[in-house]
């Protein structure tokens, strides 16, 4: 099954180029960079996405997530070096992620 992913502000875009087998978009490429958390899950759920792979480790504790229906995968860094070295636990998660699913990828 093709996922529907969205890159948030600040998740590496090279990362796109692992996970080549989904559907990858950047908030930055559909005009919504400036958009808030809040503001962006809704707009991600209401442009069908499953996934959004961010590095925001706040967000947990920002938003009410009990009521998303997109799965949630946060890195613990922005640093492409490191996560380049995690490639394999992060597809993992995208592609375990289920709706209303929350997942911290740590990267050490």
């Amino acid at each position: 099954m093709t996922l529907k992913i969205l890159f948030d502000q600040g998740t590496p875009v090279p990362l796109r180029a692992h996970i080549s087998a989904h559907l990858v978009s950047t908030a930055y490429e559909l005009g919504w960079a400036t958009l808030k958390n809040g503001e962006l899950l809704a707009a991600a759920e209401n442009h069908g996405f499953d996934v959004l792979v961010t590095t925001d480790t706040n967000l947990q504790y920002q938003q009410n997530l009990t009521q998303r229906k997109i799965a949630i995968v946060v890195l613990s860094t922005t640093s492409w070096p490191r996560i380049q070295k995690n490639i394999s636990a992060i597809v993992t998660a995208i592609e375990i992620a289920a709706p209303n699913s929350f997942h911290n990828v740590s990267i050490i």
